[in-house]
């Protein structure tokens, strides 16, 4: 049951990926249109969840007040904060809601980048797909070629060699696409890490791009959580506690980069820099309208 849900949370992502490869012949261009796409779906329920944290910023000296004043009964403490949320309009967990989206979208990728046969190609179900995937191995196997692959990513070696060898097995698959994973010199299915232990053999363009990648995912994630963190005034606890996190997201964004294919970091890298575009934007917006909100309010 959990596998059919997977694979159907998977296909309109491989649909609008395999959309933008089959416009643009390349990989890396795919992924980051993908991730703008991604970004416009998600807008309104984001711009939302912005003015909510926003306004929630705006009402922190009230809570602050709330707290000291009723520091000993902290049941008459929930009561009147709940007041305050209702009156200003605040709902505390929306943001948190809508930023964790990301994360299941990358999980998403992770599929469909792996096993491109399966859900880049989609051939009308998951039994098709790994039908297809058995008929290509089989036939590689018969031919007397090894199959060489990292545990779980055995369909992106199955797809390199039938698209090198075997073009009539391609003719009987009308809905098999020829994947180049290159984008700028770099192979987007590598992981970054490989980059580094291929260093002692020499220093090269490619792995300087793959190593590259992770560093660039961490400093955009840097970025966006000190804009985030900049516009959201907050207790002493709090911002103590979001400064620890500003640190943590771009350090685990840039280990998860650096051990999983290269385009994973191209989507993180892309889906963090149109988010800081997007924060400053709703932020300015925001912070003009609530103040509007506010002097119409007091006269």
């Amino acid at each position: 049951m959990f596998s059919t849900i997977g694979y159907a949370i998977c296909i309109p992502f491989a649909a609008l990926l395999r959309l933008f490869y089959n416009l643009t012949g390349s990989y890396g261009v795919s992924l980051i249109l993908f991730t703008l796409v991604i970004k416009l779906i998600l807008l309104p329920f984001q711009m939302k969840s912005k003015k909510s944290m926003m306004r929630m910023s705006r009402v922190s000296g009230q809570m602050q007040e709330l707290q000291k004043r009723y520091a000993k009964n902290q049941a008459k403490l929930q009561e009147e904060m709940q007041k305050l949320y209702e009156e200003e309009g605040v709902n505390p967990m929306s943001g948190c809601l809508w930023s964790f989206l990301p994360l299941p979208i990358l999980m998403a990728l992770y599929y469909i980048i792996r096993e491109p046969i399966v859900y880049f190609m989609n051939f009308g179900g998951k039994d098709a797909g790994l039908a297809v995937v058995n008929a290509a191995r089989s036939l590689i196997e018969g031919a007397g070629i090894e199959i060489v692959a990292s545990p779980g990513y055995e369909q992106i070696a199955i797809s390199n060699i039938i698209n090198s060898q075997f073009p009539d097995f391609i003719a009987e698959h009308p809905g098999w696409v020829n994947i180049d994973y290159h984008f700028l010199g770099i192979d987007l299915i590598q992981t970054p890490w490989s980059a580094v232990s291929s260093l002692s053999t020499g220093i090269t363009l490619a792995a300087v791009g793959l190593i590259l990648i992770p560093i660039i995912s961490g400093v955009f994630s840097f970025l966006l959580s000190k804009v985030s963190m900049s516009q959201s005034a907050q207790t002493a606890a709090a911002n103590g506690s979001t400064k620890m996190m500003m640190w943590m997201m771009p350090l685990m964004s840039i280990y998860i980069a650096f051990i999983v294919p290269a385009a994973l970091g191209v989507y993180w890298a892309a889906q963090s820099a149109f988010s800081i575009i997007q924060e400053m934007v709703l932020g300015k917006f925001y912070t003009k309208k609530l103040q509007e909100e506010e002097d119409a309010r007091q006269e």
